[in-house]
């Protein structure tokens, strides 16, 4: 082997290693059941009994994997031949590095949470998603109301404040890798390109129409990006028309469809 080969096999190698230590920072602040079907994959070599104990559908078990390899960049598991039952499921080696890694960080995590519990009060628990990064600028932190389950689609209603109630909908895999109750507290996150704002909206079914006070306006003769100021003090970003009329100050309402809402649960 030539040094430039050795070299080119270094570089390989530390780019498998940085992408699962790249994954597993992104998942610190993300409470789901990917890694725990990670987890049960590694303990059973199986990922039908990984979704058995994991409480989830074999095609959400499947689900959790592909988001966790697609985030990695690389493979976390691969097929293990011959053995005893003939074969089944294994763990590759940035598989092993993000379940270690995971498991390391969960523990700092709690006991810096233990460490500062007496000190936390609940206006500050919201902060808890300000390490994700993303492109969708409206991140509300929300209260689950109420959960629908239909054949193939979750439809979860949740409340931002005291005024302003928002709906999603979700596939039943998700929901299951989310594990969502009644009661709990989540983020919901949707584009400012995915908002309709206008003095009035004209409501479409399944949608969500949200009320607040304007704070920003973009030109009135060729419309654009509109701020809105909601009843609990957070602010929605959306666009408006051309000649809108909205003016800073005017009531507004916004209109959001279920199906550009993501949901996301806090830590």
């Amino acid at each position: 082997m030539t040094s430039a080969d050795t070299e080119h096999q270094d570089e390989s190698t530390s780019q498998l290693v940085a992408a699962p230590i790249a994954l597993t920072r992104q998942l610190e602040q993300l409470v789901d059941k990917r890694i725990n079907i990670l987890r049960r994959i590694h303990e059973t070599g199986s990922i039908s009994e990984a979704a058995r104990l994991s409480n989830v559908s074999y095609k959400a078990a499947w689900q959790a994997l592909e988001t966790l390899t697609n985030l990695a960049g690389v493979p976390l598991v691969e097929k293990e031949v011959g053995g005893s039952k003939g074969g089944g499921t294994k763990l590759t080696a940035s598989g092993l590095t993000v379940l270690e890694l995971s498991e390391k960080l969960t523990r700092a995590r709690e006991a810096v949470l233990m460490e500062f519990a007496s000190r936390v009060t609940p206006e500050l628990v919201p902060l808890s998603s300000a390490t994700l990064r993303t492109s969708m600028r409206n991140q509300f932190p929300v209260t689950v109301m109420h959960i629908a389950r239909g054949p193939a689609l979750v439809r979860v209603h949740m409340r931002i404040d005291d005024v302003n109630t928002l709906k999603a909908t979700l596939t039943q895999e998700s929901a299951q890798l989310l594990g969502l109750n009644q009661g709990e507290r989540a983020l919901a996150l949707f584009k400012a390109t995915s908002v309709e704002i206008a003095h009035r909206v004209e409501p479409v079914k399944g949608s969500s129409v949200i009320s607040g006070t304007v704070i920003r306006s973009a030109r009135q003769d060729k419309g654009g990006e509109i701020t809105l100021r909601l009843a609990g003090g957070t602010s929605l970003v959306g666009f408006a028309r051309a000649g809108h009329g909205l003016k800073l100050g005017d009531h507004a309402e916004a209109l959001v469809t279920a199906q550009a809402v993501v949901v996301a649960q806090i830590a």
